[in-house]
């Protein structure tokens, strides 16, 4: 997907993501996002490694999931999110990776491409 950061001042190419909500696990979350932001459920979930981006000055952790079986959800996607879903073939998953500068997703699509 695509979406605008302000705070950098253009338009980046991420994964789903998003911010736990109070309670929620790390899976639910992920499961959410998924949903809210691209209007997508999946049939199998793996948790693939969990990091910490900023650690020398906060205990932020993003948690990575990879979803397959992948299908429409009931959930509406949220409307105050701008976001662009971007289809990108596998085949082509290098020129994805060259396409973004988000930490997250280069973790997420390298992670992709040693799987594959």
């Amino acid at each position: 997907m695509r979406q605008p950061r302000e705070a950098i001042l253009q338009y980046t190419l991420e994964i789903p993501a998003g911010k736990l909500d109070p309670g929620e696990s790390p899976l639910e979350s992920a499961k959410r996002e998924l949903a809210e932001e691209i209007g997508r459920e999946a049939d199998d979930w793996h948790e693939v490694h969990t990091y910490h981006p900023t650690s020398g000055y906060s205990d932020e952790a993003m948690h990575l999931f990879a979803a397959t079986g992948l299908r429409a959800s009931d959930v509406e996607p949220d409307p105050g999110e701008r976001i662009e879903i971007v289809r990108w073939p596998l085949a082509d998953l290098d020129a994805a990776i060259a396409a973004t500068d988000d930490a997250k997703t280069l973790i997420g699509l390298q992670w992709l491409r040693s799987a594959l």
